[in-house]
């Protein structure tokens, strides 16, 4: 999780909201990225689904069974679903997200029954640096110190 608040903080740092995401396979990174919507004016731009995407491309396929993903903020419903289809393994997310959250905080897209498979998921893993850097961020935000694109 250290390594997806490393990302986080490239986010904050380019007035991105700051979220990191990493995927780890037998016990090393192969990807790692932080959310771009902003600055790549795209929605999909999500730290999860960048971080699917450049893992998908190193290892030449779209099944990420035997991966594991780290992420600091809850993902939403869209990265749920992208971490379900690529069949990622473990997910480990840092901060809930009680409002747009689809792993434990409201709708539980990666374990819903009737899925034909699931991804173990873990929350609150390290709890309170995940939620600092995001509550320091909006903190900024509303003063007006972040250059919000």
């Amino acid at each position: 999780m250290k390594a997806a608040l490393k990302e986080a903080e490239k986010a904050y740092s380019l007035g991105e909201t700051p979220i990191g995401a990493i995927i780890v396979k037998d016990g090393e990174i192969i990807a790692s990225a932080h959310n771009l919507r902003e600055t790549g004016k795209n929605v999909l731009y999500h730290a999860e689904l960048l971080a699917i995407d450049a893992a998908c491309k190193l290892l030449g396929g779209w099944r990420l069974h035997q991966c594991d993903m780290y992420v600091t903020l809850e993902p939403c419903i869209m990265c749920s679903g992208a971490i379900h289809q690529s069949r990622i393994k473990n997910l480990y997310f840092g901060a809930p997200d009680k409002n747009g959250g689809a792993v434990l905080s409201g709708i539980a897209a990666p374990t819903a029954d009737g899925l034909f498979c699931h991804t173990n998921c873990e929350g609150g893993i390290l709890l309170d640096e995940c939620q600092e850097i995001l509550k320091r961020f909006f903190r900024e935000l509303r003063k007006g110190t972040i250059n919000d694109k």
